[in-house]
Formats: C-alpha cells, sequence, structure tokens
C-alpha cells in the first residue's frame, strides 16, 4: 500500500492513529479542560511549547496539533 510519500506501511498506521486521536482527543485539565485538542488556541499551545508539553501521548498529540495550525493544515482533520 503506497500513501503517494514512500512512507513505509507501519508509519502511515502510526500517521492515521495520531490522526484519529487528533480528531478526538480532549483537554483533560485547565481553562480548556473538555475541549479537543485540535480546537485549543494556537497561542495556547504556544505557550505551552515554551514551558514544556505534557508528558506522553496528551504532549505529543498537542504538539502535532500546533504544527498543523502553524502550517494551516488543521482543515484536514475532521470536525
Amino acid at each position: 500500500m503506497s500513501d503517494g510519500l514512500g512512507l513505509p506501511p507501519d508509519i502511515q498506521v502510526k500517521a492515521r492513529a495520531d490522526m484519529e486521536k487528533l480528531a478526538s482527543m480532549t483537554m483533560p485539565f485547565g481553562k480548556f479542560r473538555s475541549r479537543r485538542v485540535l480546537d485549543l488556541p494556537e497561542d495556547y499551545l504556544l505557550w505551552f511549547k515554551q514551558k514544556g508539553f505534557p508528558k506522553g501521548e496528551l504532549g505529543r498529540i498537542m504538539q502535532l496539533a500546533l504544527e498543523l495550525k502553524i502550517n494551516g493544515l488543521e482543515g484536514l482533520i475532521p470536525g
């Protein structure tokens, strides 16, 4: 199976799983508790980038959300 970018199948599976998590994961704490990570304001995500993202999966997905927002690609994730 090819994605058109030459990514190995295992990377494709991981990327797809991350996109699904990004579409559904919600913020478990703070001012934006229960809000989808993808819907967090960019300035909030930038603040975390400066101060340090949470450890683990939440932090990784928050970093991914920020990258999508910075590059104007958050529309690729279904709402």
